[in-house]
């Protein structure tokens, strides 16, 4: 009795792969190339083009003596950890609440999603409007008699960085607001009767049960988020410009400037190298968490 042969894993979906071949190539020259380009030359001492005149660690060295930089990363920290707080405590909660079934569900979500439809610029601009001073929400309540009122984030060295938050916030809960509302209606119903059927109120079947099944949604989105706010700009040069002086500079501006406004490539890219790995490092446990188990388990 013969036995079938088992077609070779190679040529499985092979037409797929073919029309995926563009992709990965362009990925891999792009993406990968112009990464190592950027280590490489990170190391060296390139002004306004590219030098071979490499220095060692002499661009690191300066970069991290250099207090701008140093402002800029403490920036993104505090930014980057109240940003993720926030979004994932409301977005939970709106997920939760539009969970409820209630009417008009697609137009709440439609309109808690719609500022994630508009680019940092966009919003930055509209922000910068409404925390103006001589213009915003200050202006207007002092036209209203309260001549005492001050709300003036934008333009305090102090709040400016939570001027940023604010609108950053505003542009990204309904992203996440979504990520979890899809984990939350993936979780399997027979464990709501269960929970209905113990008499468990439904804030405890939220937090105690069902946010514990959502550890693969509530990773992906954590990794989602913080790559995003890893790599701040536009929403920056917006609303502040980094200003005022460079209270809310953040490591994407330093390197644009450092690249383009200073002509300095290997400072810029010393800094670049900085942000690639500090991605690296919360995409390699993602990636691990995702598909190294699950390899393991087959």
């Amino acid at each position: 009795m013969s036995i079938a042969k088992r077609p070779n894993p190679l040529f499985r979906n092979l037409n797929a792969k073919i029309a995926a071949l563009p992709m990965i190539a362009t990925t891999l020259v792009v993406f990968l190339g112009c990464s190592i380009w950027t280590v490489i030359y990170s190391f060296s001492k390139s002004r306004a083009l590219p030098v071979n005149e490499f220095v060692g660690f002499a661009q690191y060295e300066r970069l991290f003596r250099t207090s701008r930089w140093l402002i800029s990363l403490e920036n993104i920290v505090i930014y980057g950890v109240l940003s993720l707080l926030i979004s994932f405590v409301i977005g939970f909660i709106l997920a939760a609440l539009i969970d409820q079934k209630i009417r008009f569900e697609d137009t709440f979500r439609t309109i808690y999603l719609y500022p994630f439809a508009l680019s940092f610029i966009v919003t930055g601009i509209v922000w910068q409007w409404i925390l103006n001073p001589s213009l915003g929400i200050q202006e207007t309540v002092r036209s209203w008699g309260f001549e005492n009122f001050t709300f003036d984030l934008i333009a305090n060295r102090g709040t400016v960085l939570y001027a940023l938050l604010i609108a950053g916030i505003w542009q990204g809960t309904g992203f996440v607001m979504v990520l979890m509302l899809a984990g939350i209606r993936g979780v399997d119903r027979e464990i709501w009767n269960a929970a209905r059927i113990d008499g468990i109120p439904v804030w405890k079947t939220y937090l105690f049960v069902i946010v514990p099944m959502m550890r693969g949604v509530m990773v992906t989105t954590l990794v989602i988020v913080a790559a995003g706010i890893v790599k701040l700009y536009d929403l920056v040069v917006a609303m502040t410009q980094g200003g005022p002086g460079i209270a809310s500079e953040v490591p994407a501006k330093y390197v644009y400037d450092f690249m383009f406004a200073r002509a300095n490539v290997g400072q810029a890219l010393a800094a670049s190298t900085v942000m690639l790995t500090t991605v690296l490092i919360i995409l390699i446990p993602w990636v691990y968490l995702e598909y190294g188990k699950k390899k393991a388990q087959r």
